[in-house]
């Protein structure tokens, strides 16, 4: 069940002791939750994975939903035989056909190229036509924000529910105090209680286990993947 946003920033107002929102407004608050939300899929775009078909444009270019963080895999063609889609290497198609971006648009994709720098773009082979071409994706999306409430308001205010699953309400709370305690850094204690809460949401979400180089669409048993043999 989605958690409520209001349920989080009540509990980040009793830890503050600021239940009337004095020192931290309440759209102050949500603006960091709302940062939190972000961090989150920075840090683990596993958090967001949306599986969905997705119409291809015509050509090799390809560019991931409106809501779309991070290419994750292209898994199959969506309609007709369902064929698998497998990642090549884009060098071996430049070496052998230079001119592979000017073939015919066909419906029925069998690779797909990727490269991490540009995350949100993938191209695939043969090119897609102009209608018909739809492939399964699995990518990382991007949160909603949440609304402001008006200012004067207090927690009750806020509406509507996180983007993230609800495992991470508790890493949202300890990002949306780490950002209240920095704004007041300057007093005894509070730098200290910052960097405490930041650990705290670092820790809950492991960021040192580098999640986002581990669910990057490779595959060690694609020849045509550069590294492979190295890897083997």
């Amino acid at each position: 069940m989605p958690i409520a946003a209001q349920s989080i920033i009540r509990r980040v107002v009793e830890t503050l002791q600021d239940t009337t929102s004095i020192r931290w407004p309440v759209a102050e608050l949500v603006r960091y939750l709302n940062d939190g939300q972000r961090e989150i899929i920075v840090h683990r775009p596993d958090a967001m994975v949306t599986n969905a078909a997705v119409a291809l444009v015509a050509g090799t270019k390809q560019t991931l939903p409106a809501n779309g963080a991070k290419l994750i895999d292209v898994v199959r063609n969506s309609a007709g035989t369902k064929r698998a889609i497998r990642i090549c290497a884009r060098e071996i198609l430049d070496a052998q056909s230079p001119g592979w971006h000017n073939l015919s648009g066909v419906a029925e994709i069998v690779h797909f190229m990727f490269d991490p720098r540009d995350p949100k773009v993938f191209y695939v082979y043969p090119p897609a036509a102009s209608t018909g071409a739809s492939v399964d994706l699995v990518y990382s999306a991007l949160p909603t924000d949440l609304t402001e409430p008006a200012a004067g308001t207090d927690f009750a205010a806020v509406t509507g529910a996180i983007s993230v699953p609800d495992i991470y309400s508790n890493a949202l709370q300890d990002y949306v105090l780490y950002r209240a305690y920095t704004k007041d850094s300057q007093y005894a204690g509070n730098e200290a209680r910052a960097q405490a809460r930041y650990a705290a949401f670092a820790n809950a979400l492991g960021i040192e286990i580098k999640a986002t180089v581990a669910i990057a669409p490779v595959s060690s048993g694609n020849p045509n993947q550069p590294g492979a043999a190295a890897g083997a």
